[in-house]
């Protein structure tokens, strides 16, 4: 081969290889997010959990130049959304909304979920809120201590309903007959928005949950509310009193609502969400949305958010050894 032709072919062949190792560099440098976010939420559309994803998707997905989709996996407890986002790939583009219930009850009650804290890493803290007492529109109640004295002139006819076995919703509803002193039937759906469905059809009796999807049809009188279960009362529901107010001092069951991710997933993609989710958060066209649907902005980082989770865990475990609480 003549010299000439040869080193053209040596120089070809070295910009190749150049250009090969070049390539993945390249790959690797690509800035995040480059393609759509799925934000996974472990309850039926219509609950809070699902209100606190899609209020916060559009504000983000525009934040960070890309689609952020909600995919609702109702089922388990949130167990099906938590092991999904467990074994997604940690580069940031599955995310969990996920619900306080969830995250420090379900571990607790159903050993085998295939999932604990470990497995997803806190990214940041949406809402917070508390939870309504809530009661169907045809039961002669009007006040928490009508209720109780109706549960107890009448042991095991009131049902409630709540999101699941083992739910928040199932966790309060035991201590507030363990603090009234009374007997309900207890009726577990997949979700906030079909329980809520059932008692606006006058199938259950009463439920408990946080107020974004209670709002409208405590507004026009579909269902009533009887207390809040928080320390004050909600600028929303001014005229609801909170349970302690009501005579149950230690009925304390509030919930938030926590972006998370693969345990995996680098700390400067976490950064990147982060960053986004707060600087959104701090808007008051944000908190007054929030403020709206009776929750609060509650921004935690994620340093706060996992001591916080932690102490949740430990606090709700206590609850449900007591009450002996188990999975179906």
């Amino acid at each position: 081969m003549p010299r000439r032709l040869l080193a053209q072919t040596l120089l070809a062949a070295a910009g190749s290889a150049a250009l090969g190792l070049l390539a993945p560099a390249a790959h690797a440098q690509t800035p995040y997010p480059s393609k759509p976010i799925t934000l996974i939420v472990g309850a039926a559309p219509g609950g809070t959990t699902d209100i606190a994803a899609r209020l916060l998707a559009e504000p983000l997905g525009k934040a960070l130049g890309q689609t952020v989709v909600v995919d609702n996996r109702a089922g388990a407890s949130g167990a099906l959304a938590a092991v999904a986002v467990k074994r997604a790939e940690p580069d940031g583009y599955t995310l969990l909304m996920q619900y306080s219930g969830y995250h420090v009850i379900t571990p607790h009650i159903q050993k085998s979920a295939q999932w604990d804290l470990k497995d997803l890493r806190p990214v940041a803290n949406v809402l917070s809120a508390p939870q309504l007492i809530v009661v169907r529109e045809g039961l002669p109640v009007k006040t928490t201590a009508e209720l109780i004295a109706y549960a107890k002139k009448n042991p095991g006819k009131l049902s409630f309903a709540s999101s699941g076995n083992g739910s928040l919703q199932h966790v309060t509803g035991v201590m507030l007959e363990q603090q009234a002193g009374i007997e309900m039937v207890h009726v577990p759906y997949k979700g906030t928005g079909p329980a809520l469905q059932d008692l606006l059809g006058g199938q259950v009796d009463l439920t408990f949950g946080t107020p974004p999807p209670f709002m409208p049809f405590i507004a026009s009188g579909k269902v009533r509310a009887l207390a809040v279960t928080g320390l004050e009362r909600l600028s929303s529901l001014p005229n609801v009193p909170t349970a302690a107010q009501a005579g149950l001092p230690d009925l304390d069951a509030g919930s938030w609502f926590a972006v998370f991710a693969p345990s995996k997933t680098p700390p400067a993609v976490v950064d990147r969400l982060t960053s986004e989710i707060a600087r959104l958060m701090a808007t008051p066209a944000f908190k007054q949305k929030a403020a709206e649907l009776g929750a609060t902005a509650d921004y935690m980082d994620p340093k706060k958010l996992d001591a916080h989770s932690a102490a949740e865990f430990q606090r709700w475990g206590k609850v449900i050894t007591s009450a002996k609480i188990q999975a179906d």
